[in-house]
């Protein structure tokens, strides 16, 4: 399949000139389609956890994780996705999508215990059972930078706090994001799409700049550019840290840029919103195994 202007727009092929990896992107594009493969599909229906991203209705983007027993996402036509159940109201997305209503939403299923993952962009609506959801990208990613886990188990006696709200990190805050291997970040593209992606590497790799601003560098990938793409034309982000031990998440609604250098790429992240939520997630998962592509 020749890739299509809604896998690269102008902004990520920009970013692809610019860094050198234009015949690679096309190389890596033709896998990208609105197809929800069988063995996509049988992946999809195993995870207890999909992280999506979107604009909530004031126009900010946030990343958000939506947790069920496996088989609460899961492939019901040839590009079409279920997720039982949809955002809980307690979630910065929780309003975000209106019955019958069609808004752009990108979702990464990642599963810790093989280091997998799929992303699907596309439209959702919300309806009786859930959130559907239209695909109009499907594709996966190799397993670089992620983090190995297994699932010890599940806390369903454990129930989501209140979310906590501001518009800085607090210091155990800040020491979170310090520690954190891993998150999950959310952007939209210039053509009326979202996308959710994974950004990993050992503890330390996101800088605390300040109580309002994050920096990470940005580590070489599969040559694509979706988010620093997307990020060329429309600066709002969104990124979601999870405590894997405890369910509790960090979610953060702001502005990223670009910075090129001559050997490296750093993304700095502006904060406007910040919202905790301590137990968000029921899922409770064992200490990382370090991916060996991680930059030491």
């Amino acid at each position: 399949m020749k890739p299509s202007r809604r896998t690269y727009h102008e902004g990520s092929v920009a970013v692809q000139i610019r860094v050198g990896v234009r015949e690679a992107a096309e190389h890596v594009g033709r896998s990208v389609g609105p197809d929800i493969r069988p063995v996509a599909a049988a992946f999809l229906a195993l995870q207890p956890m999909l992280v999506i991203g979107a604009a909530d209705k004031a126009g900010r983007v946030w990343s958000s994780l939506l947790t069920g027993a496996p088989g609460f996402a899961r492939a019901t036509g040839a590009t079409t996705v279920l997720v039982v159940g949809g955002v809980p109201a307690h979630d910065p997305l929780g309003t975000a999508f209106a019955e019958g209503d069609r808004a752009p939403v990108g979702t990464i299923a990642l599963d810790p215990r093989t280091r997998r993952r799929m992303r699907l962009n596309g439209t959702a609506t919300l309806g009786p059972r859930g959130l559907s959801i239209d695909a109009d990208e499907v594709f996966s990613n190799c397993p670089k930078y992620l983090q190995k886990r297994e699932l010890r188990g599940r806390d369903d006696t454990a129930h989501s706090g209140t979310p906590h709200h501001g518009d800085r990190l607090t210091p155990a805050q800040r020491s979170r994001v310090r520690e954190a291997d891993t998150f999950f970040l959310a952007t939209l593209g210039p053509d009326g799409t979202a996308d959710a992606s994974h950004r990993g590497g050992n503890p330390g790799f996101v800088q605390v700049v300040s109580p309002t601003e994050l920096a990470w560098p940005d580590y070489r990938g599969n040559a694509m550019f979706l988010t620093l793409g997307n990020l060329e034309s429309d600066a709002r982000a969104g990124l979601l840290f999870i405590d894997w031990d405890t369910g509790t998440t960090l979610q953060l609604s702001g502005t990223a840029r670009t910075h090129y250098g001559d050997e490296a790429r750093t993304v700095r992240f502006s904060i406007e919103h910040v919202v905790e939520t301590e137990g968000a997630s029921p899922l409770r998962w064992s200490p990382p195994e370090f991916s060996p592509a991680n930059p030491g």
